[in-house]
């Protein structure tokens, strides 16, 4: 076999925008953030070393390592935290007073609106501040919806699982004049 006829590999040289490939990592809610974050790397040492990588070098290419380290610790990250909400929230659809599940519902309907109205606007937006927010706003609403989701599958879970009650037996009453 001619070694001139394998196919070369070029070299792919990262850049911080990189980073934006896949959705942008997702936000957790206040009121469960102890619960889904235990335990979870936050990759915040290997961000440390790329923020000091690129003030020594000053620019990325010689940060390729740093990058790839980090790129793919967010990504598992992202992953597991994804998991994490959606498995709090089908335990919330779950365990949570049926008045109160319906309320969280009617929240993250809300916020779904709410962001997909943010969308359509910033579909207006050009250029890389448009990309940008498009590329986060569609992440947030894709995670809300799984989120809401969860919810709504726990509430049918708790549902079927829940008995009917069952009527009590009628005592007879009798009335003497």
């Amino acid at each position: 076999m001619d070694v001139d006829s394998q196919p070369t590999m070029e070299e792919t040289i990262l850049v911080g925008d990189d980073l934006m490939t896949g959705p942008p990592s997702p936000v957790v809610p206040p009121e469960i953030s102890s619960h889904v974050l235990e335990g979870v790397e936050l990759c915040d040492g290997l961000l440390r070393n790329l923020f000091l990588c690129l003030q020594i070098n000053d620019i990325e290419p010689f940060c390729q390592d740093e990058i790839a380290l980090y790129r793919h610790c967010v990504e598992r990250r992202d992953k597991e935290i994804r998991q994490r909400l959606q498995d709090s929230e089908l335990k919330l659809g779950l365990s949570m007073p049926l008045d109160q599940a319906n309320e969280r519902a009617a929240q993250l309907e809300s916020e779904v609106t709410k962001l997909e109205r943010r969308l359509i606007l910033a579909s207006g937006m050009e250029g890389v501040d448009g990309f940008r927010q498009r590329w986060s706003l569609h992440g947030c609403l894709t995670d809300t919806r799984k989120r809401l989701e969860s919810l709504k599958q726990g509430m049918e879970n708790r549902k079927r699982d829940e008995p009917v009650p069952a009527q009590p037996p009628t005592t007879r009453r009798w009335f003497f004049w």
